[in-house]
């Protein structure tokens, strides 16, 4: 490792700023500039005490500060370490095209050979239940629905995990219904069944996750949620399935097209 000297600076003593936030401050810095790389291990907290002059409790709290901002994590007996940049890029004006789903591709499988990763489906399950009333609104008033829960995993580690609704009349006694709804996933069979899709479309916040958000995805302390529910309509302008997904912001970006007039 290069001398601690050479890529952090030193306390500012005039400074009203808290000696550990400066700390925290330098590393982050030193993060976004490239000089702590992807995966590598920061200084060690006694490092970091030498270098600065200050006390273990001092340079925990600056690493408590970049683990709630989601850029380092801790592993236990082995130190801190950079966290990785987001994988998946997602983008949001190909994701869907009909071509995929031809090929016999979902979204989710397009990514991830996108990114170069190994995607994997688990948690599955497919259930016929009472719709909520946001639910219903947005199917039409519906009042039972087909749910499919699944998580997705990239090279082992959870991303995100998703709950599709869908209308009974439409869904019930096909493919959809089945674990394995087969090639280009539920929205190749919602075509053959004679809904042509025409367009979807998304509500996006991001905020944190629930304990069993945190449990479900695995997510390091500090790293928030994107929660998207997109509703797909078919030609004749009916909402045909919408996708509750709750995904875990360190490993997407999402990116978007959009017109100029």
């Amino acid at each position: 490792m290069t001398s601690l000297p050479s890529i952090l600076g030193g306390l500012d003593p005039t400074s009203d700023r808290a000696v550990f936030r400066q700390i925290a401050d330098q590393l982050r810095e030193a993060i976004d500039r490239g000089r702590f790389k992807e995966g590598e291990k920061l200084p060690s907290e006694a490092e970091l005490v030498e270098h600065y002059g200050v006390s273990r409790m001092t340079v925990r709290n600056s690493f408590s500060v970049l683990q709630g901002e989601g850029l380092v994590h801790a592993e236990h007996g082995k130190g801190v370490f950079v966290r990785p940049r987001p994988p998946v890029r997602r983008l949001a004006s190909d994701r869907f095209a009909r071509r995929h789903r031809e090929q016999g591709k979902s979204a989710f499988i397009v990514e991830a050979d996108a990114a170069g990763s190994h995607p994997k489906v688990d948690s599955l399950e497919v259930k016929e239940e009472k719709a909520s009333q946001d639910i219903s609104t947005r199917l039409g008033s519906v009042r039972r629905v087909l749910a499919r829960r699944r998580r997705y995993l990239l090279d082992g580690r959870p991303v995100e995990f998703a709950t599709s609704f869908l209308p009974l009349d439409i869904a019930r006694g096909t493919q959809i219904a089945e674990p394995n709804p087969g090639p280009g996933g539920i929205y190749a069979r919602l075509e053959e069944l004679g809904h042509q899709l025409d367009h979807f479309e998304e509500e996006i916040r991001a905020r944190m996750p629930s304990p069993s958000e945190v449990k479900t995805l695995q997510l390091a302390s500090g790293v928030p949620v994107i929660h998207l529910i997109r509703t797909a309509f078919d030609t004749a302008g009916r909402a045909v399935e919408v996708c509750d997904t709750v995904m875990a912001a360190d490993a997407y970006v999402l990116s978007y097209q959009l017109p100029a007039n």
